[in-house]
């Protein structure tokens, strides 16, 4: 084991305790305030200068050593999920309707035991920027940072995320280069008919009609458009029309949920997704509205960073723990943002499999998940090699 994991090890116990503290606290998307006073104070406490108010309820702090030019972000997510937690477990939330479903009080702890350590003991010549993130469950905590001016005030020559993976062994590693993780398209489309009585639909132009054959179109877009060996998915998760049966509404809505891991195929789905909808209404007679909501790129990882966090994976866990090019993921996330403004790679952290049990091998977005504080130390131990080798 090498001394940055046995470290962390002896460390781990105050992080496991200040990880639960956060999941029975939690917070959604820019609300995070007792979770950023937390960080806040922590890191002051280190000898980190600490900058609040980047999107809202966002914490940087920064600290340099030596003379080294060079410039690293480390990047962790602070929100929680509108979820009713039904783990049962002594840490388990204490807001109704609100808990830690995706990690994010994980990831939090992980990169906090790793600033201590940092400030304390490591060796590195540079400037370290520690990005403690609101809001990136679909609200875009990431481009609010940006915008409010994350890399104009913390330059980076390279940035890093983690997130825990359930189904993966744990305490294992997956790593990436190129797009690893697809774009998240959400649209809604509105149809405008002609509402009248069930049992006289001549006299009406019927939205239920069409959204159900725009639904069954749909379909045809990635089966016929998009090519056989390239991944998209569209998904209408929502139709929202009428509440009696026997009156023909006026409006439907769909709303949609669209997937791609190449940005060429992103720009196709939204294209033939406008050309099919606007085909399909004038051909029942309605009128039809596609609306286009904040989504996410496709989160993208570079190959010297990438190659850079596969060298101090297996160097740090050894090569049996460690999958070099993982699959891609259908998921989701708001870090592809920064990795669109500066090189970087995103990992994951294997949070439990069905062959270990427990909670962890739960999958995130669910009641009955629960982060694995085994990966504490491990994943602590990764940012701080990581760092020490970034900034040598």
């Amino acid at each position: 084991m090498s001394a940055t994991l046995t470290a962390m090890h002896a460390r781990a116990g105050a992080f496991t305790a200040l990880r639960r503290d956060i999941h029975q606290h939690p917070e959604i998307g820019f609300q995070e305030f007792r979770t950023s006073d937390l960080v806040a104070e922590r890191l002051e406490r280190w000898g980190y200068t600490v900058t609040r108010g980047l999107g809202g309820t966002g914490v940087v702090g920064q600290m340099q050593k030596g003379s080294g030019k060079r410039k690293l972000g480390l990047r962790a997510d602070m929100d929680a999920l509108p979820i009713q937690e039904a783990t049962g477990l002594p840490h388990a939330s204490c807001h109704a309707g609100i808990m830690h479903a995706c990690g994010h009080d994980g990831h939090t702890a992980i990169l906090l035991a790793a600033a201590e350590h940092l400030a304390q003991h490591a060796q590195w010549n540079g400037t370290l920027n520690l990005i403690f993130q609101p809001a990136e469950e679909s609200l875009g905590g990431a481009r609010k940072m940006m915008e409010d001016g994350l890399f104009e005030r913390f330059p980076c020559d390279a940035i890093f995320a983690m997130h825990n993976l359930p189904g993966s062994r744990q305490g294992q590693m997956l790593l990436h280069e190129g797009a690893f993780l697809a774009s998240s398209e959400n649209i809604s489309i509105h149809i405008e008919g002609i509402g009248g009585h069930g049992a006289m639909p001549q006299f009406s132009a019927d939205p239920v009609v069409a959204g159900s054959s725009i639904v069954m179109a749909l379909q045809t877009i990635v089966s016929r458009n998009v090519a056989p060996l390239q991944m998209a998915v569209i998904t209408v998760g929502a139709f929202q029309a009428g509440d009696a049966n026997n009156v023909i509404p006026q409006q439907a809505t769909l709303k949609l949920s669209v997937r791609a891991l190449d940005r060429e195929v992103r720009e196709l789905l939204r294209r033939r997704i406008v050309e099919l909808v606007e085909a399909q209404a004038q051909s029942y007679g309605v009128a039809a509205r596609v609306e286009f909501l904040p989504g996410y790129p496709v989160l993208v990882n570079t190959p010297a960073e990438t190659a850079l966090a596969r060298e101090v994976a297996v160097s740090l866990l050894g090569a049996e723990n460690v999958v070099l090019q993982a699959e891609p993921l259908t998921a989701s996330e708001d870090f592809a943002y920064m990795l669109e403004a500066v090189p970087g790679s995103y990992v994951f952290i294997g949070n439990g499999d069905a062959a270990s049990g427990g909670h962890g091998a739960c999958m995130v977005h669910n009641p009955n998940y629960d982060f694995e504080d085994r990966n504490i130390p491990v994943g602590a131990a990764f940012w701080v090699e990581l760092t020490e080798r970034f900034l040598a």
